[in-house]
């Protein structure tokens, strides 16, 4: 029987930054949404256009014999370890168990972004294929508690995934998303029901109660990104990164940023933040300030190419870094690499490029490989 417990909303903690109505709203109640800094630029469809003619392909195929792409394991979900546990599905898709509670049978566990599908698209038909398998199949995971949607693009909400997780779990799972994105995941005919789902706006947090299993909160916190999943509904949903902070003063903390970009470059010759002629996103350092430090943070590293499109919504390895900082990881794993191609950056980024240059920004920084930040194989499971 699938654990029960209390969603309980919580008295919200946002920066000196934050204005009513917020920033990032357009319309009141609002109809769409916005990234509100100047750290935010978009090429928009004309400037990808203007992008696909004119900037040199660099495609480079998937290995064949996958030299130099992650490595697959059948994942055991931590099992028998205690901590707060992150395995890794591939692409942005990870299971968060927090750490079992006194007397309790077992922590929470919650998914991010599942997506297992060989190919990411509309009704399955067009859309990147999976070039690295999920490391097992959704019927093969443990019970789980709740989901959370970071946005609604086919590589993070996937509707044969969640159809195939709801028919596990008898229906008996709680969802958590931004602004609007209730209506996406009951319309996708798989039988979520709208009581199934608590939305949130950026910086909301609530607490989840269980007798069986404990506590633990869940905080929505903005990201630089877009939404969308049809050309005539951009930007109409709201698109977050999230906190899972276990309770008590020395709960563990964990930061995920779903698809996220830091700051925009105007030229393919600036390859970080470093040259951007804009400042970076201030959303992560105030994440940081709040809520930091965080045990461990899962960023995006990889379908950032060609910067001078994606850098606005997509972070480079070395964007990467920076927001590691900004929001005082203790660790922070890569993520969003490895397994999918975007369908832009398919043609200017080679798939081993980013854990490679992941590697090179970390050691740039000073910071200590494999221990302050690092990278895992698909089915792993990273417990701090």
């Amino acid at each position: 029987m699938a654990t029960t417990f209390s969603v309980i909303p919580l008295s919200p903690r946002r920066p000196e930054s934050y204005v009513l109505p917020p920033s990032h709203h357009v319309g009141n109640p609002p109809t769409s949404f916005k990234n509100p800094w100047p750290s935010y630029t978009s090429s928009g469809l004309a400037g990808l256009v203007k992008t696909r003619l004119n900037t040199p392909k660099n495609f480079v195929p998937v290995p064949s014999d996958r030299l130099g792409l992650v490595e697959v394991c059948k994942p055991d979900f931590g099992q028998g370890k205690n901590g707060l546990k992150a395995t890794w599905i591939g692409h942005a898709s990870f299971l968060i168990e927090t750490t079992a509670q006194k007397g309790k049978e077992r922590g929470f566990r919650i998914l991010l972004d599942p997506v297992f599908s060989d190919r990411v698209g509309p009704y399955g038909m067009v859309g990147p294929v999976r070039f690295t398998p999920p490391p097992c199949e959704v019927e093969d995971l443990p019970e789980i508690d709740a989901v959370c949607i970071s946005h609604d693009h086919y590589d993070h909400l996937d509707i044969p995934t969640l159809r195939k997780l709801l028919a596990k779990q008898n229906s008996n799972v709680k969802f958590f998303c931004g602004l609007r994105v209730k209506d996406v995941l009951v319309g996708l005919g798989v039988g979520i029901k709208p009581d199934q789902v608590t939305e949130l706006d950026w910086w909301d947090p609530i607490h989840l109660e269980s007798s069986k299993i404990g506590s633990v909160d869940l905080v929505c916190t903005p990201a630089q990104h877009r939404s969308g999943r049809t050309l005539w509904g951009l930007n109409g949903t709201l698109w977050c990164s999230w906190i899972v902070k276990e309770p008590g003063e020395g709960g563990k903390s964990l930061f995920f940023a779903g698809d996220t970009g830091y700051c925009g470059v105007t030229s393919d010759d600036q390859p970080s933040h470093h040259q951007a002629p804009h400042p970076p996103c201030p959303a992560f350092s105030e994440i940081g300030q709040i809520y930091g430090p965080f045990d461990l943070a899962l960023l995006p590293i990889g379908c950032y190419q060609p910067r001078s499109a994606l850098s606005g919504q997509h972070s480079s390895p070395d964007d990467s870094i920076a927001i590691h900082k900004d929001v005082k990881s203790k660790k922070s794993i890569g993520m969003h690499y490895g397994s999918i191609r975007g369908g832009f950056s398919a043609n200017y980024e080679p798939v081993i490029e980013p854990p490679r240059r992941f590697k090179t920004a970390a050691e740039g920084e000073g910071l200590r490989w494999g221990e302050e930040v690092g990278l895992c194989d698909i089915g792993e499971t990273v417990v701090v």
